[in-house]
């Protein structure tokens, strides 16, 4: 009986965090481009910090719009493409955007997207890359702490409730809560449910597919090519009760997972 060997990561493990069937290394170019990514970020980082003083940190969306610019140019550092379907235009009210979650790349795709005034739920432990941790504080990210500390959770989707409430801002969060790298959409958290059920506001998914030639999955090697984001139409939450939190977070999650099925098939 054949036994398959685990995958072994490579010393370079932060560049190769997972194997990529079929596509050789490239150590040299890999850090290269994390090399210049994480200078542009720095500067860019510095120039937002520098505007946040001149303007007493009271423009955010302006600050959104900077770190739109940054992810833009990411991307095209690594020489990817986006072909964004279904929108624009975005929404005009307050939304709340998902969408699976798959890969490193993922990050920089949704801020270049440009959504309007939309802030971001992002994983707490990120804000130790200190170029990201000062773009997205300025930006309003909302902050999140492992499934592990529930109350502080619910806590700050509590804190995030009222204050979108009051701004009537949208908000993108991902329900996955992790990088999914198994080619399947994963187990959603109910955070984006309870807070659509509090704010009643449409849920927009969405669908980010990255050729495996381009998607670098947990690590850094990002290659060139297009990659694609279908906006699907909005899901209506204004009869939603906490009672049905459950049957609506399956409900969204199987919308993307029937759409996966059907790009599979074309």
């Amino acid at each position: 009986m054949s036994v398959t060997e685990p995958y072994k990561a490579p010393p370079y493990k932060a560049f190769y965090a997972d194997s990529v069937p079929g596509r050789e290394p490239r150590v040299f170019r890999a850090r290269a481009l994390a090399l210049c990514a994480g200078l542009l970020m720095c500067a860019a980082a510095a120039l937002m910090a520098a505007i946040g003083v001149v303007t007493a940190f009271r423009a955010r969306r302006l600050y959104a719009a900077c770190a739109t610019a940054v992810s833009r140019a990411i991307l095209r550092l690594y020489g990817i493409r986006m072909a964004v379907h279904g929108a624009p235009p975005w929404p005009s009210t307050q939304t709340i955007y998902v969408s699976n979650h798959t890969s490193t790349l993922d990050i920089f795709i949704l801020v270049a997207l440009g959504m309007p005034n939309t802030r971001f739920f992002l994983s707490g432990f990120l804000r130790k890359i200190l170029p990201l941790g000062i773009m997205s504080s300025m930006m309003g990210t909302f902050f999140t702490v492992p499934q592990s500390n529930p109350a502080e959770r619910a806590r700050i989707f509590a804190r995030a409730a009222r204050i979108l409430e009051r701004t009537r801002e949208s908000v993108y969060l991902s329900p996955e809560g992790e990088r999914v790298t198994t080619g399947t959409v994963g187990h959603f958290n109910k955070g984006a449910f309870h807070l659509a059920t509090d704010l009643h506001a449409p849920i927009v998914p969405m669908f980010i597919q990255i050729p495996l030639e381009v998607d670098p999955k947990r690590g850094l090697d990002a290659r060139p090519g297009t990659v694609h984001v279908y906006v699907l139409p909005a899901v209506d939450t204004r009869a939603w009760i906490l009672a049905d939190l459950i049957a609506n977070k399956e409900r969204v999650r199987d919308v993307l997972v029937r759409f996966q099925e059907t790009l599979a098939c074309v």
